[in-house]
């Protein structure tokens, strides 16, 4: 069961910053330093500065993003809510058809929970990240980016008639996402949403190394204060505008790997557990293509592409003998296990680290990374059906990393939740 209440925000001023579009900016785990450079160009209080902070001459980068955040406040460059709200969001964007879809959400605190009480994962993570954003925590004790997660149900209706007039901003991201923003304060509004999403079990759809962060502070804070909830935002699954991108793999030579076996080595490996078929370079996308196990391949010493096509699905049920039919079915899982630990001999731990893996949602950039010699082959994956991701994760089961990419991403910077 989903405890979701409003909350008392820390924001933006838009009277000091004028608006949120030079003080806002992508998560922070897909932001390389030439973007983070770009950011902090547009506005000295961008939200980075917070969020993926550096230290003045080599400092402490936690303790930096601390003080900014206190010295911000006292500014007015940040300002704190007296009453409860609730932060409803639209975001309108182009799918890769070019059909124009909107998604609609919110921002809401959510009471904490283990995994499997009114809550699921459905991906692995890895310590590092954890790591970061807990000491990242501790330092400013706020939730400073939202996790995403999807509900059952249609909290929207609830909201949708409390939005009239202009909103409080409008944002136009580099991905050409227009992200619109009301504040909601009316207590009704509130409970009713609560009211709506209290039966049912949130799904995380990104962020899952955020939320163990705040299980994590929330046993170092104790029961009883603000840590007990954590900033996330809420869409349904059935929202019309709910689009999950692929993730595809990179794979760099190993030495002891079958590049290094002669030439032809990986592809001849491959072709023992898959059907190839040559297809032209337009055609390496599998997504539409019915089938378990199919992907799009290229290697980097040559220009052709392929198709692959699990030669004997029937070996899932042995491979995958513990886990569900939906988990024995997921392109990322049979990839996984069959090439990237199978063929290219990686372990668990290798995956967890990146080691010798890559991942983009561009196809440009698998062709590209393939031609700078970067890495020695692309798999090119179909995107994950939200039902799939449901039904993994109702198995009690989380996929491999990177398995979703839920498309558009959040803004961070739109608000920020005080841990007390």
């Amino acid at each position: 069961m989903a405890e979701v209440l409003p909350f008392q925000s820390l924001h933006y001023g838009l009277d000091k910053v004028g608006s949120l579009a030079d003080v806002v900016a992508p998560p922070y785990d897909v932001i390389d330093d030439a973007q983070r450079h770009q950011l902090v160009g547009r506005s000295p209080h961008n939200v980075v500065e917070l969020d993926l902070p550096r230290g003045p001459g080599g400092g402490d980068p936690y303790a930096h993003s601390a003080n900014l955040l206190s010295k911000w406040t006292g500014e007015g460059i940040l300002t704190r809510d007296t009453e409860p709200q609730i932060w409803a969001i639209e975001q309108d964007y182009t799918a890769p058809d070019g059909s124009k879809l909107t998604r609609r959400g919110f921002l809401a605190r959510v009471k904490l929970a283990p995994y499997g009480e009114g809550i699921r994962p459905h991906e692995r993570t890895q310590p590092g990240p954890k790591e970061d954003r807990l000491r990242l925590t501790r330092a400013t004790r706020h939730n400073l980016s939202p996790i995403f997660a999807l509900h059952p149900g249609n909290a929207w209706q609830h909201l949708e008639p409390a939005l009239g007039g202009e909103p409080w901003d409008e944002v136009t991201d580099s991905d050409d996402t227009t992200h619109r923003v009301w504040r909601v304060g009316d207590p009704a509004v509130h409970e009713a949403v609560a009211a709506e999403l209290e039966p049912g079990e949130l799904l995380i759809a990104d962020g899952h190394h955020r939320y163990e962060t705040a299980l994590a502070y929330q046993r170092e804070i104790g029961d009883g204060t603000d840590a007990d909830y954590v900033l996330m935002a809420l869409v349904s699954l059935e929202d019309p505008g709910l689009t999950v991108f692929p993730t595809h793999r990179l794979l760099a030579a190993r030495p002891d790997g079958p590049a290094q076996q002669g030439e032809g080595a990986l592809r001849d490996a491959v072709t023992e557990i898959f059907d190839l078929e040559q297809v032209p370079v337009a055609d390496l996308d599998p997504e539409g293509t019915d089938g378990v196990g199919v992907f799009g391949f290229m290697e980097s010493r040559y220009e052709r592409c392929f198709r692959l096509r699990l030669r004997d699905p029937g070996r899932l049920e042995e491979i995958f003998a513990s886990q569900s039919e939906a988990y024995r079915t997921l392109d990322a899982a049979i990839l996984e296990e069959l090439v990237l630990k199978g063929i290219a001999g990686m372990t668990t731990e290798d995956i967890a680290a990146k080691r010798g893996i890559g991942y983009t949602p561009h196809i440009g950039e698998v062709f590209k990374k393939l031609t700078s010699g970067d890495y020695q082959a692309g798999f090119v994956l179909r995107a994950t059906p939200v039902d799939q991701v449901r039904a993994v994760a109702a198995a009690g089961e989380t996929m491999p990393p990177k398995s979703t990419y839920f498309f558009p991403k959040l803004l961070t910077g739109i608000a920020f939740n005080p841990l007390g």
